[in-house]
């Protein structure tokens, strides 16, 4: 049996992390892409209520349906959709676990401002004592020196 370079292990086991992380970042850039857009955002909200055929899809927007047709391969190549061939019609549908993807994401900068807003809190609260009891300092000051 063969022993293993510790180093060596280090080094290909950095490298498939790092694969795996690009792979991950683009998955999220992709994601990110396809609900940048305003039209491929209403798409996914209008396949929230179930699959629908792509002209079904596409009449609600003032648009050639090539355009649409790119819109979707957007959202398909994010993974948010599928299509679903039944007899001659095909159906698309929302695909919302990589969404999953995005709240993951957020939510670690809802952890880091909600941790920065308890702290801009912690300072004004501090402040406001600190000013409080120099206030109180000052009116006892003010008191004691009118005492004859």
């Amino acid at each position: 049996m063969k022993s293993w370079d510790p180093t060596l292990l280090i080094i290909v086991l950095a490298n498939h992390y790092t694969l795996w992380c690009n792979d991950s970042m683009d998955q999220l850039t992709n994601i990110l892409t396809a609900i940048s857009h305003p039209t491929r955002r209403a798409i996914v909200e209008q396949l929230s209520n179930g699959p629908a055929r792509f002209l079904d899809i596409a009449e609600p927007f003032d648009t050639a349906l090539n355009a649409v047709t790119k819109h979707l391969k957007q959202l398909e190549k994010a993974g948010l959709i599928e299509r679903r061939k039944q007899g001659r019609e095909v159906f698309i549908s929302l695909r919302a676990e990589p969404l999953r993807e995005v709240a993951g994401w957020a939510h670690q900068y809802e952890r880091f401002w909600n941790t920065r807003l308890d702290q801009f809190g912690n300072y004004f609260e501090e402040n406001k004592k600190r000013n409080s009891k120099k206030t109180r300092r000052r009116k006892n000051n003010v008191q004691t020196s009118k005492d004859p």
